[in-house]
């Protein structure tokens, strides 16, 4: 169980019942950190959960200031989780949950139009899809002028200083976890 910071301050965000091998929280301290780096308050923007799990990053956003956001995930339990947490704080009417595959996720919202100020991704960390990822927002052209994507992998996975039109500003590490943030230049 997890608290949130914001306007939904001390409420809980629920995670899997027991160990799960397709749901892996953002630790908190992670979290916090990241959202120190972001700045306190995300007023109005528009948010993009890949690999949602639970929804706490993009719940988060919301309740620190974003006006929307959209989780996917393909996971079962972790769509059952999305849906929980966003009632359960009363952000349902500024959520989309996608059931989907990310890369066909992300594949129909570039075709919808969709752009994004701000993009978590927390694939799984066997995955490895780091490139991949950055391959796939890019060729979908999600991210929005002076956007931020921002993406949890393990530490034994690189992250290019550049690809795709991305480059790589900060970077930060948690023990085995690396979070690392791009822009287009």
């Amino acid at each position: 169980m997890r608290i949130v910071a914001g306007s939904a301050k001390g409420r809980a965000i629920q995670g899997p019942k027991t160990t799960s091998r397709h749901i892996r929280p953002t630790a908190d301290r992670v979290r916090e950190t990241l959202f120190n780096v972001l700045g306190q308050w995300l007023e109005g923007q528009t948010v993009l959960d890949l690999y949602a799990g639970t929804g706490a990053l993009a719940l988060e956003a919301l309740s620190r200031g974003a006006g929307r956001a959209v989780l996917v995930d393909s996971d079962r339990e972790a769509l059952g989780l999305c849906r929980q947490n966003t009632e359960a704080l009363g952000f349902t009417s500024q959520v989309e949950v996608l059931g989907q595959p990310v890369a066909r996720a992300v594949e129909a919202l570039g075709k919808r139009g969709e752009r994004f100020e701000l993009i978590f991704a927390d694939p799984p960390y066997a995955a490895r899809v780091v490139e991949e990822v950055l391959e796939q927002v890019g060729r979908a052209g999600l991210l929005a002028p002076g956007g931020l994507l921002v993406i949890e992998h393990d530490k034994r996975e690189p992250a290019p200083e550049s690809h795709e039109g991305f480059a790589r500003d900060d970077q930060r590490r948690f023990g085995d976890t690396l979070v690392s943030f791009y822009r287009i230049p």
